[in-house]
C-alpha cells in the first residue's frame, strides 16, 4: 500500500526521552488530553468568576452554566438519592471531562478516551472510592461477610467479580470510543475520493451522540457501584 494511502488513526509520537533506561514517548495523545484538560480548567475558572459576580438577571453565560450544574447535580440526586451530595463534584468531573474528551474528534483531535490508558486511570479512580466506601460502611467484617456470600466457597467468585468492575468500566468506554476512531480513519482514508459529505454523519454518531450515551453510562455505572457499596453496609 502506498504512504499516501496508510490509514492515519491520529497517534504518532512526538518525541521521545529516556526515564531509567527505557525510551518514553510523549504522543498526539498526551497532548490532546493537555488540550482538553485546559479547555476544561478555562471553562471553570471563567464560570467560577462569572457566578462569583452573578447578576440578578442571569445573562446567556451565566444561564448556560447554571443549566449545566443543575441537570448534572439532578442526574446524580436521582441516582444516589440522599448520597448525591457527597459524591456530585466528582461525577460532575468526570462526565464533563470525558464528555468533552469524547467529542474532541469534532475539533480534529483524537479522543483522550480512544487510549485505554486514560479509560484505566478512571475506572481506577472509581474502583479507588467504591472499595474506600465499603471499608468504611461495611468495615472489614461485612466486606469478608459480603465477599463470603452465600458460602464462603464463592469468595474467589466473588472476588473476580470485584476486580471486575474497573476491567469491565474501562474496557467498554475504551472500545466504543476507538470503533468510532478506527472506522472514521478507515473511511477517510480507503473512501477518501467519494467521502465528501456522508462522514459527517459518522461524527455525528461517533463522537457526539456515541460519545454523549458512553459517558452517560459511565457515571451511571460509577454511581450505582458506590450507592450499592454504601447501602450495602447500612443494612
Amino acid at each position: 500500500m502506498a504512504a499516501d494511502s496508510e490509514v492515519d488513526f491520529m497517534i504518532h509520537g512526538l518525541f521521545s526521552y529516556e526515564l531509567f533506561g527505557q525510551t518514553l514517548w510523549i504522543t498526539t495523545s498526551h497532548v490532546c488530553i493537555l488540550i482538553v484538560m485546559l479547555l476544561l480548567l478555562t471553562f471553570a475558572l471563567i464560570a467560577n468568576r462569572k457566578i462569583k459576580h452573578a447578576m440578578e438577571v442571569p445573562d446567556t453565560f451565566q444561564c448556560i452554566i447554571e443549566l449545566i450544574v443543575e441537570k448534572l447535580d439532578g442526574m446524580v440526586e436521582n441516582a444516589m438519592g440522599h448520597n448525591a451530595k457527597y459524591f456530585a463534584n466528582y461525577i460532575g468531573t468526570i462526565f464533563c471531562f470525558i464528555f468533552l474528551s469524547n467529542i474532541s474528534g469534532l475539533l480534529g483531535l483524537r479522543p483522550p478516551t480512544a487510549d485505554y490508558g486514560t479509560t484505566l486511570a478512571l475506572a481506577l479512580i472509581t474502583f479507588g472510592i467504591i472499595t474506600f466506601q465499603k471499608f468504611k460502611h461495611q468495615h472489614v467484617s461485612g466486606f469478608l461477610k459480603g465477599l463470603c456470600d452465600p458460602w464462603p466457597i464463592w469468595a474467589p467468585i466473588n472476588l473476580i467479580g470485584d476486580i471486575a468492575v474497573p476491567v469491565s468500566l474501562s474496557l467498554r468506554l475504551f472500545a466504543n470510543i476507538l470503533s468510532g476512531v478506527v472506522i472514521e480513519a478507515l473511511v477517510y482514508t480507503l473512501l477518501a475520493k467519494v467521502a465528501i459529505i456522508w462522514p459527517a454523519a459518522l461524527h455525528v454518531y461517533f463522537d457526539l451522540f456515541s460519545g454523549a450515551i458512553q459517558t452517560y453510562v459511565f457515571c451511571m455505572l460509577t454511581m450505582t457501584y458506590v450507592n450499592q457499596a454504601i447501602e450495602d453496609g447500612e443494612y
